[in-house]
């Protein structure tokens, strides 16, 4: 008897001591770093538990908005008139670190590390040379950089592995089935509609087309016959410039117009008016609120630029009402029920 006791007793000690060890281990981990492998293939060490991180452009941006705004320690621009009524008041003085890449390319280093952001997150598309690019920067800073790659046909994966990076895995997990839901459901559409043919138009005098196969087109190309094939696609949201000559030549069945350019003078206007799109009311403006719906930046509002396309493209064969569809989104992705739908999609 005595012998049993004394085995239980060492038995109970020896637990004792693993479950102590076990809490210490974890109360280590907690404190310290894991490794993440992004989507360069670099293994970075990122602190364990984040509690905050930065986005190195505004498409980072929109996409780390939806699954954690909470941790963001600043944002790359001033929020202006479109992006107020959708944001939260104490993310109102959230201090400006610019971008990384985009058209003015001013990444504040001395903001980014006094904003205590212990990773900034690159996602979307991988420039050249992004994986030494980034790694020069991490050893700069003495802060993680990690870059997550997306596409329209893919966002579910980057929610995925987002998930992993903040540890928010429930919400990834809502957002990725939401994108990989919608997308299917586009594409299904795009396949049982004979397309119609169309141009996206950009900017001040209506010249600059979004061309076929370039990286702002994904939502253009997979629900219409985009025309506008020119010989080098530009990476650029501002797209392609263009001669008004071409414009008349391609003639599409439909226009459709950035949110700052000229869609409110073509009817009246002589060049435009003769165009068959034009003559068949079939010219719409994109809608706009908090960012353009159809891209610039190309992020995850692409995803309202499908529901909303599809709509106005094939109204009879979508099979869905578009009052809805916003709603949903708006409610996962920005957290507001109250949707202005007739003032956001307004011709």
């Amino acid at each position: 008897m005595k012998r049993i006791t004394a085995l239980l007793m060492t038995a109970l000690m020896v637990l004792s001591l693993c479950a102590c060890g076990q809490a210490e281990t974890k109360k280590e981990e907690d404190a310290g770093t894991v490794s993440f492998t992004d989507s360069l293939g670099r293994t970075v060490e990122v602190p364990a538990k984040l509690e905050k991180l930065a986005p190195s452009g505004s498409y980072a941006q929109l996409v780390l908005y939806a699954l954690c705004p909470d941790l963001l320690a600043g944002i790359t621009s001033d929020w202006d008139d479109n992006e107020l009524p959708f944001i939260p008041d104490e993310m109102k003085s959230l201090p400006v670190l610019g971008q990384l890449y985009g058209g003015k390319k001013e990444l504040n280093l001395e903001t980014l590390m006094n904003s205590g952001a212990q990773v900034v997150v690159d996602v979307g598309q991988a420039k050249k040379d992004a994986a030494a690019e980034l790694d020069a920067l991490q050893e700069q800073t003495g802060v993680p950089f990690v870059h997550i790659s997306a596409d329209l046909s893919t966002m579910d994966e980057t929610y995925d592995l987002l998930g992993k990076l903040t540890g928010r895995t429930e919400k990834a997990a809502q957002l990725s089935s939401y994108c990989r839901e919608t997308y299917d459901k586009m594409a299904a559409l795009a396949d049982r509609v004979d397309k119609v043919s169309l141009l996206y138009i950009t900017g001040d005098e209506g010249h600059n087309v979004i061309a076929k196969d370039s990286y702002h087109s994904e939502v253009i190309d997979l629900l219409g016959d985009n025309l506008a094939v020119v010989d080098e696609p530009s990476s650029k949201g501002s797209g392609n410039e263009v001669s008004m000559e071409q414009i008349l030549l391609w003639d599409p069945e439909v226009l459709v117009f950035s949110p700052e350019s000229i869609y409110d003078s073509v009817a009246s206007d002589p060049l435009w008016s003769g165009m068959q799109a034009v003559q068949n009311g079939r010219v719409y403006r994109t809608p706009l609120g908090p960012y353009n719906w159809m891209g610039f930046p190309p992020s995850v509002q692409r995803y309202l630029g499908m529901v909303w396309l599809g709509s106005v493209l094939y109204p009879d064969e979508c099979g869905y009402e578009l009052k809805d569809e916003v709603g949903k989104y708006f409610e996962l992705f920005y957290g507001v029920k109250d949707v202005p739908f007739d003032d956001l999609v307004k011709q």
